[in-house]
């Protein structure tokens, strides 16, 4: 199976997923919704799993939270949080009936998960929020990383769209690649304001933007 395909997950895969773990439960989840690209199950299953072996807790912020699967996933793997709030400037029509077959296959997550359209900064952040975001487009990832250093939350970002006419790491291009360039620039933003970070990768066969950081508070 291409982990990277763009293809919806439907009930004709149901097969492919036929474990107890809790990933095949969530794929199988997935699939009774037939609504989602395979590439942002295996992407949002990736980070969440990355993200709380180091964060856990606090209330989950997804900004651009496109279907809002990462949110109930970081919830499944910890408890402790109690709940997510997800934004994004288009939700997807159907990221409600996703919501809805996880909330089906977990109750405790019913009312939990909450999904709204707006724009990022329209969530008030605390220092004790998790916030997360997968593939926010250009500046937004840079938004989201300004977002979360004024409130002094926690933070996990996987960018993506990387402008390189506006974006920074500039002095760095003569040594790297201008996306990652910028990213190693997003990773000194954070230092600067004291955050203790740490860079990991997702695999690469779901995306090739799959640069993951991860960031707290020193």
């Amino acid at each position: 199976m291409d982990h990277a395909s763009r293809n919806r997950l439907t009930d004709r895969h149901l097969e492919r997923f036929p474990g107890e773990t809790l990933f095949d439960r969530i794929a199988r989840a997935v699939c009774h919704a037939g609504c989602l690209p395979r590439k942002e199950l295996y992407e949002a299953w990736e980070v969440a799993r990355r993200v709380r072996r180091r964060l856990r807790g606090g209330r989950v912020v997804d900004l651009a939270c496109g279907h809002g699967l990462l949110s109930g996933i970081l919830l499944l793997l910890d408890d402790s949080s109690p709940h997510a709030i997800g934004i994004d400037r288009a939700l997807p029509p159907s990221a409600a009936k996703l919501q809805t077959v996880l909330e089906a296959a977990w109750p405790r997550l019913a009312g939990r998960v909450k999904l709204r359209l707006g724009e990022l900064e329209e969530v008030a952040l605390t220092a004790d929020d998790l916030v997360v975001s997968v593939h926010a487009c250009g500046a937004l990832t840079d938004q989201v990383i300004e977002l979360t250093i004024a409130a002094r939350a926690k933070l996990a970002v996987l960018p993506c769209c990387h402008d390189l006419a506006t974006g920074g790491g500039v002095a760095f291009r003569g040594w790297l690649d201008g996306p990652l360039a910028m990213d190693v620039a997003r990773v000194g933003r954070l230092q600067a304001a004291g955050y203790r970070v740490v860079t990991q990768t997702i695999p690469a066969e779901i995306t090739p933007k799959n640069r993951l950081l991860l960031a707290e508070p020193g």
